[in-house]
């Protein structure tokens, strides 16, 4: 990711509005006017959405979205106590307060990035070349989602707008803001191809087609439009892989900052934390690729691998079995448990050889209860496994209305999270925090 090096002294300008209308402007830099003038500023811009969302240790989404959802519902668990604001995620409750630095992150980030991206979509008008043009669009639409989907997935209610005191709205609407963006890029990259100047100028490893589709497909889901979903999640390749890229100088910030050590957290065992009839087979193939025997197994007995094995690890955007679970899913709520049993089937029988990332089950069939709720049962224990610290847990726990805060064998402890100070402080619309 070195050409992310080479652009993010513009991007660090990176107008950076979050809801709360506090704007950091970098004094050294180019203007804003001079950024958005021409189509490699916009390109330029493109490339610091990605450092912003996936570079930075704890500071990045991509840190607090896996930090965030795993330590909130088991997936891990926190090595050393002095990491207080991960050890108060994994208590949960109320010490999970609106000073979390992890919950900060999280709001504060992912607002950067819609900011800067709504920049870059607003600004296209100056670009002549349709294809490049196409990359522009796909590119930024493609964090502008990302963002909104991450803010739908922590908290009950986000502003999708940067200004003074701009209104919040329901969670649902913040996905379904996230998917009219991607369609109207979809439409755009459809009509143009990428162009190769784009391609040549961009950080490498986003496929921006698929991307767009895949992230339909998950935040149409999320949001209960099953339709939608399948409709999206057909049109992928799942060949292909869409990833983050990283190297030696902007690395993989979870290796960077917990996997890569044993000071922060790690994953509670090699189960990933689920317990009863959650259990993992113990022959499924994913688990010696999601983790390994610790080296002090007197610490934690076993450490992240999946794609966190390096500073230059990869990390997808999106997973082919995820997809899969997707369409499952879709069509066990819509009732058609034949086609949701046959695209399970896909995720269990799957082999290392069959995926683009190497992550297979190579499981039986699914022969349990042809019910509804013994097929989405299933499907939810897939989810665990195969989007393991992906920051999807506390979302599907609700969704599928496992045990949640005061109940009995709780599987999480928090619904959503508090709105952080700095918002609070700042914008006089911010909603009561939730009680838990």
């Amino acid at each position: 990711m070195k050409k992310i090096q080479t652009y993010i002294v513009l991007a660090a300008l990176a107008l950076g509005q979050f809801a709360c209308n506090q704007t950091f402007l970098n004094p050294s830099t180019i203007s804003q006017s001079q950024a958005v003038s021409s189509p490699d500023g916009l390109i330029t811009l493109s490339n610091g959405l990605q450092y912003r969302y996936t570079t930075g240790g704890a500071l990045s989404v991509l840190y607090a979205r896996t930090a965030g959802a795993g330590l909130t519902t088991r997936e891990d668990f926190v090595l050393n106590v002095g990491n207080a604001d991960e050890a108060n995620l994994a208590l949960g409750g109320g010490n999970v307060s609106n000073i979390n630095s992890v919950v900060r992150n999280l709001w504060t980030q992912s607002h950067l990035v819609r900011s800067n991206a709504e920049l870059i979509l607003a600004n296209t008008g100056v670009v002549s070349d349709a294809g490049t043009k196409s990359g522009i669009v796909g590119y930024a639409s493609i964090f502008r989602a990302l963002s909104l989907g991450t803010l739908g997935l922590f908290f009950e209610q986000s502003p999708v707008t940067t200004g003074n005191n701009v209104p919040f709205v329901p969670r649902a609407q913040v996905f379904k803001e996230a998917i009219t963006t991607l369609e109207s890029a979809a439409t755009q990259v459809a009509a143009a191809p990428v162009s190769s100047d784009f391609s040549g100028k961009i950080v490498t490893g986003i496929d921006i087609p698929n991307t767009i589709q895949a992230l339909i497909a998950r935040y149409a889901l999320f949001s209960g439009d099953y339709d939608k979903a399948l409709a999206a999640a057909a049109k992928m390749d799942l060949t292909k892989k869409s990833v983050f890229n990283f190297d030696d100088n902007t690395r993989n910030p979870l290796f960077e900052y917990t996997f890569g050590n044993l000071n922060v957290f790690q994953p509670t065992n090699v189960n990933l934390g689920l317990t009863g009839s959650l259990t993992p087979d113990p022959a499924d193939k994913r688990l010696s690729f999601l983790t390994k025997p610790s080296t002090n197994t007197a610490v934690a007995p076993v450490i992240a691998t999946a794609f966190y094995t390096a500073n230059n690890a990869a990390v997808p955007v999106y997973l082919p079995g995820e997809m899969l679970l997707i369409q499952a899913e879709a069509y066990a709520r819509k009732g058609d448990l034949t086609n949701a049993i046959a695209q399970l089937n896909r995720v269990l029988t799957k082999t290392a050889a069959q995926d683009a990332f190497g992550l297979g089950a190579a499981l039986p069939a699914y022969s349990g209860a042809q019910t509804a709720d013994a097929v989405l049962a299933e499907i939810y224990k897939n989810r665990q496994i195969e989007l393991a610290f992906q920051g999807f847990r506390l979302e599907d726990s609700r969704r599928f209305g496992r045990p949640g805060p005061g109940s009995a064998n709780a599987e999480r402890n928090r619904n959503f999270f508090p709105y952080p100070l700095t918002e609070r402080n700042n914008n006089t619309t911010t909603p009561q925090d939730p009680a838990n």
